[in-house]
């Protein structure tokens, strides 16, 4: 089985990981006391803006946990690349369109069946709205 992106496709792609995975790195690094420095300032804080700082601290560490769990998913991508069905949807095995690969370059559904996932996958409270 040949791949069907180019050459020159699949190196846009290996560049933009590379650039994402950079930058993540860049942010883990400068991060990577948060979460020892959210439980210091648990101890230390003033009663009176514990329940400001502890919105923060959820938001700062939803944005850590997000950042990590993308890296890793570039990190797969990145070692997938090198195969022939990289850019194959692996639910349906349809072609993931270059342009959602050149916005998402670690994507591994195509739209379709993301969506699908995502209604699979939400709260029941949200799926009756």
């Amino acid at each position: 089985m040949t791949s069907y992106l180019t050459a020159g496709q699949k190196a846009l792609i290996e560049t933009a990981l590379h650039l994402r995975c950079d930058e993540l790195e860049r942010r883990i690094r400068e991060r990577s006391g948060t979460r020892v420095e959210h439980a210091r300032e648990m101890l230390t804080q003033d009663d009176d803006d514990a329940p400001q700082h502890s919105s923060d601290r959820e938001i700062d560490l939803a944005v850590v946990d997000a950042e990590e769990t993308e890296y890793r998913e570039i990190l797969e991508a990145l070692g997938r690349l090198k195969d022939d069905d990289f850019g194959m949807c692996q639910d349906c095995g349809t072609h993931i369109p270059f342009d959602r690969l050149r916005l998402l370059p670690h994507a591994r559904y195509c739209v379709a069946c993301t969506r699908a996932r995502e209604v699979r996958d939400a709260p029941a409270a949200q799926r009756a709205l």
